[in-house]
């Protein structure tokens, strides 16, 4: 039994009015294939030219290790090299993962490579724009983004899975408390239903993103990357429009991951173990799962 994914609506191109209309209105996502494809970065972008200009730089790493009370939200695991990073990516099948990583304010030259699409009619935060690399393999947890953006993701050289579920979806997908990710246990690429029986109703969505491809994520939409070759994505984003989800965001940003670090500081492991008990007890609750269905 597999998840109950649709595939993600394509186009080739789209104007501002279908965008609105069709997407950001009705909160569904598209690949856009050939949105950048007059960027200097569509020809320019991969591994090879990112190792010229940055090679020297030094960058935060994450791996696929559960969440710990040793670090803070969102804090690297270990650092490396940008060049030997990339070298790594190139020889084989890694874990290790650059998230969030403002690369393009550490090396303004990229910045002359892409421009933003406002084309489309969404009013982008300028100073945002992050980068995410992968290698063969790696794998992002099944997360939202904590400020609730409608982002747009651009993917370049090689291949990614990415699984989205809309924020509907939530109730199914063993949500930690106090927290933007879904139980850590789950490998959304082949799940348990045994294990996690509520995933069965899920509804979501699934698309492979190739070089030079824009997904367009709606607000909150819950979403869990795999990197099917090595290769690197950057997001930007738009800030959410209704004001119950801009209010949200603003609690996420100012209050939640602050109270979730200093409970990981002053309680440590327990505070994490309550969280993973508190997200399968809750989702098997409401579900209609008992001890003994499970």
């Amino acid at each position: 039994m597999k998840l109950n994914l649709e595939q993600i609506p394509r186009v080739k191109s789209i104007t501002k009015e279908e965008f609105l209309k069709k997407y950001v209105t009705l909160q569904k996502p598209v690949v856009i294939e050939r949105l950048i494809v007059d960027w200097p970065a569509y020809t320019k972008w991969n591994l090879s030219y990112i190792n010229d200009i940055a090679g020297h730089k030094t960058v935060p790493l994450y791996d696929d290790r559960p969440v710990s009370s040793e670090r803070k939200f969102n804090e690297a695991h270990t650092s490396m090299g940008m060049g030997a990073y990339l070298n790594l990516l190139e020889q084989g099948p890694t874990n290790y993962r650059i998230f969030l990583y403002n690369l393009l304010k550490e090396v303004p030259r990229l910045q002359e490579d892409f421009r933003y699409p406002e084309e489309i009619g969404l009013k982008f935060m300028k100073k945002l724009p992050f980068l995410f690399f992968g290698g063969s393999g790696s794998k992002v947890f099944m997360h939202y983004d904590i400020d609730l953006a409608n982002i747009l993701h651009f993917h370049f050289h090689g291949e990614k899975q990415c699984i989205l579920f809309p924020p509907s979806e939530t109730k199914y997908l063993y949500k930690l408390p106090h927290s933007l990710l879904s139980h850590q246990g789950i490998d959304y690429t082949n799940p348990d239903f045994k294990k996690w029986p509520a995933l069965q109703h899920a509804r979501g969505y699934i698309a492979n993103l190739k070089h030079g491809e824009t997904l367009y994520m709606p607000e909150g939409y819950w979403h869990q990357m795999t990197y099917l070759t090595p290769g690197f994505s950057m997001s930007i984003r738009s800030a959410p429009m209704g004001v119950i989800r801009f209010s949200k965001a603003c609690y996420n940003i100012f209050f939640m991951r602050y109270l979730d670090n200093f409970m990981r500081k002053t309680r440590g492991e327990k505070w994490i173990r309550y969280k993973n008990n508190k997200a399968v007890l809750r989702t098997n609750k409401r579900n209609g799962y008992t001890k003994e269905e499970i």
